[in-house]
C-alpha cells in the first residue's frame, strides 16, 4: 500500500501499552476466568462421584442422602461457574471497550499532529477505516475473543493433564497426533493473517473512495457523475468482498482441520476408555468423567480454532493502526524552544534566501531564491499567475513544510527555534475556501480563541460585517450551521472566517483571497473591515484584485517561485 511507510511486522503486542493502564482489572478478569475454568473442570470429578458413590447399591435412604449431597456439590459448581462467567464477560467487555476508545483516541491525535506531508499520501478515508474498522476488531478479541481463548485454553490444558493422568498410555497416543494438528495450523494461520490484512486495506480503499466523493458532491452532481461513482464504489466494495471471502475460505478450512484432527485424536482415546470399562480396568464413573473431560477438551480446541482467526485478524488491524502511530511528522516543536516574542506593533519577518520543492514534487521548485523583509506593521501584497508560489509563502510561514534552503526569521527569532504552538499562534488566516465545522455560528467564530466571551464573539462578527445575517438566523448565533457550512453563503462563509480571525487578534494577518468569495457590496463591508483589522499588525495579501492591493505598502510580484 503506497499510503504508508514501509511496514515493519507488528503484532498484538503493539497493544500492551494500552493494556497496561488496566493491569488491575486485567488481573480480576484472569481471576474469574481461571475460577470459571475451574468450576467446569470441577464438574466431570462430581459426577464421577456421583456416578461411582451416589448410585452404587446401598441402604436407599443413606442413598437418598448422598445423591443430595452429590447433586447439592453439583449445584454449588454451578454457581460458582455462574458467578465468575458474569463477571469475567463483565470485566473483558469494560476492557475491550475502554481499550478500544484509548486507542481511537491516541491514533486520532497523533494523526491530528502529522504536517500535510503526510495527508499528501495518505487518503481520509483510509484513516478513517483504521479509527472504526480496526478498532473495532481490536475491541472484539480484547473484549470477547482474547477471553474466551484463554478461558478454553486453561480449561483445554486442565482437561488435558486430569486425562494424562487417569489415562497415561492412551493420552500420550493423543498428544502425540495433537503436535501433528497444531503444527499445520500454525503454518496455515500465517496464510490467513495475510489475508485478513489485505482484507482490511481493501476495505479501506472503499471508504476513502466514498469519503473523497461525499466530501465532493456537489461537483459529483453537477457532472451528474452519480451513477460513475456509485459503480466505483461497487467495484471497490466486490474487490474487498471477494478477499474478504478468500480469508473466510482460507479461516474455515483451518477451523475444520482444527476440528476434525482433534476430534479423531480424542475419540480414539475415548475408544481405548470404553475398552478398559469392559477389560474392568476402569470405573463407569472413571469413564463418564473421561467422556465431560474428552468434550471439553474437544471443544476448546474448537474454540480455539475461532478464536485463533480472530486473533490474525486483529493482529493485522493492530498492524494497521500501529503504522499509524508509528508515522512521524517531519515538522515538530524543537526541544527547547526559544521563547516566543509577542510584539505589540505587528510582526517583523525576514525571509531569506528560500529554496523550497513540495515533497511529493520534487523536481519542481516552488521557491527558489525567495528574499523579502516586512517591516512591523506593513501590509504587503503577494501577485501573480497560479503556481507562482504565493500560497507556498503562506504555508513555510506556517511551518507546514520545512524549506529545504534558507530560513524565515519571525521578531528576529528563526521559525524552527519556536515551538509550532507559539510560532502559529501568533498568526491569523483567513483562507480562499472558508472551513467551517459542524458546530454554531458562535462556536464558529470562537475557534480561534475558545476563552473569548460571547460580547468578544459578537464584536468580531460585527467587524466583519457578519452580526447582521448571523442574528437573522433561526436561532441566531446558536443556530447550527451544518457541515462545512453549507446552510450558508460562499460569502457569508468568508465573513465568519474573517470574523474568526479578527477575534484571534494575532500580531501577523494572513490573507489568501480573502474576499473572493464576496459580492460587490458585500465586498465593499468586508474590506473596509480587513483595513480596520490590518491597522497595528504586519500583514500578507493573496490577492488578484486590485482595490485588495492598492492600498498595501508593498507589492511583491511572485513568477515561478
Amino acid at each position: 500500500m503506497p499510503t504508508m511507510p514501509q511496514r515493519q511486522t507488528q503484532s498484538l503486542s503493539g497493544l500492551w501499552p494500552f493494556l497496561r493502564p488496566y493491569r488491575w482489572r486485567i488481573g480480576l478478569a484472569l481471576l474469574f476466568l481461571v475460577t470459571a475454568a475451574m468450576a467446569t473442570l470441577a464438574f466431570p470429578l462430581a459426577l464421577r462421584q456421583l456416578i461411582d458413590a451416589g448410585l452404587s447399591p446401598a441402604d436407599k435412604g443413606a442413598q437418598v442422602m448422598m445423591l443430595r449431597e452429590h447433586f447439592l456439590v453439583l449445584f454449588a459448581v454451578a454457581v460458582a461457574l455462574g458467578l465468575s462467567s458474569a463477571a469475567r464477560f463483565y470485566m473483558v467487555s469494560w476492557l475491550g471497550e475502554r481499550i478500544s476508545a484509548d486507542l481511537r483516541c491516541a491514533v486520532y491525535s497523533h494523526v491530528l499532529q502529522q504536517s500535510p506531508e503526510f495527508f499528501e499520501t495518505t487518503q481520509t478515508g483510509e484513516v478513517l477505516s483504521r479509527l472504526s474498522v480496526d478498532t473495532t476488531l481490536v475491541q472484539t478479541v480484547v473484549g470477547s475473543s482474547l477471553s474466551m481463548g484463554l478461558r478454553n485454553l486453561v480449561m483445554g490444558t486442565g482437561a488435558l493433564a486430569v486425562l494424562v493422568w487417569t489415562n497415561p498410555m492412551v493420552m500420550v497416543q493423543v498428544l502425540g497426533v495433537l503436535v501433528l494438528v497444531v503444527l499445520p495450523a500454525l503454518w496455515f494461520g500465517k496464510r490467513v493473517r495475510k489475508l485478513s490484512r489485505s482484507s482490511q486495506d481493501r476495505a479501506a480503499d472503499s471508504s476513502a473512495i466514498a469519503a473523497e466523493v461525499l466530501n465532493g458532491i456537489a461537483v459529483v452532481q453537477s457532472y451528474t457523475a452519480e451513477v460513475r461513482e456509485a459503480v466505483r464504489f461497487q467495484q471497490a466494495t466486490d474487490t474487498a468482498f471477494e478477499v474478504a471471502v478468500r480469508r473466510s475460505k482460507a479461516r474455515s478450512v483451518l477451523v475444520a482441520f482444527i476440528i476434525i484432527a482433534t476430534s479423531a485424536a480424542l475419540l480414539w482415546g475415548l475408544y481405548q476408555g470404553t475398552q478398559a470399562v469392559l477389560a474392568g480396568r476402569i470405573s463407569a464413573g472413571h469413564l463418564g468423567q473421561t467422556v465431560v473431560y474428552v468434550i471439553i477438551l474437544a471443544s476448546a480446541f474448537a474454540v480455539l480454532g475461532e478464536v485463533y482467526g480472530d486473533l490474525l485478524r486483529a493482529a493485522g488491524a493492530t498492524e494497521r493502526l500501529m503504522e499509524l502511530l508509528s508515522s512521524q511528522s517531519p515538522i515538530t516543536s524543537p526541544k527547547n524552544p526559544a521563547p516566543a516574542l509577542i510584539p505589540q506593533a505587528g510582526s517583523a519577518i525576514e525571509f531569506d534566501n528560500l529554496r523550497f520543492h513540495y515533497p511529493s514534487r520534487p523536481n519542481q521548485l516552488a521557491l527558489q531564491h525567495f528574499s523579502l523583509k516586512v517591516k512591523p506593521g506593513q501590509t504587503v501584497a503577494l501577485v501573480g499567475p497560479s503556481g507562482a508560489g504565493k500560497s507556498t509563502v503562506f504555508q513555510l510561514l506556517l511551518r507546514f513544510y520545512e524549506a529545504q534552503s534558507g530560513q524565515i526569521l519571525l521578531n528576529g527569532a528563526p521559525s524552527q527555534t519556536l515551538s509550532l504552538h507559539d510560532l502559529r499562534g501568533q498568526i491569523g488566516i483567513v483562507p480562499q475556501d472558508a472551513v467551517i465545522f459542524s458546530s454554531s455560528a458562535r462556536e464558529n467564530i470562537r475557534y480561534g480563541r475558545p476563552d473569548a466571551s460571547d460580547a468578544e464573539v459578537q464584536a468580531a462578527a460585527q467587524a466583519a460585517f457578519a452580526d447582521e445575517f448571523i442574528r437573522a438566523l433561526p436561532q441566531g448565533y446558536d443556530t447550527f450551521l451544518g457541515e462545512r457550512g453549507v446552510r450558508l453563503s460562499g460569502g457569508q462563509r468568508q465573513r465568519l472566517a474573517i470574523a474568526r480571525a479578527m477575534l484571534k487578534n494575532p500580531p501577523l494577518l494572513l490573507l489568501d483571497e480573502a474576499t473572493s468569495a464576496l459580492d460587490a457590496e458585500s465586498e465593499r463591508m468586508v474590506q473596509a473591515a480587513l483595513e480596520s483589522a490590518m491597522r497595528g499588525r504586519t500583514t500578507l495579501v493573496i490577492a488578484h484584485r486590485l482595490a485588495t492591493v492598492q492600498k498595501a505598502d508593498c507589492i511583491v510580484v511572485l513568477e515561478h517561485g
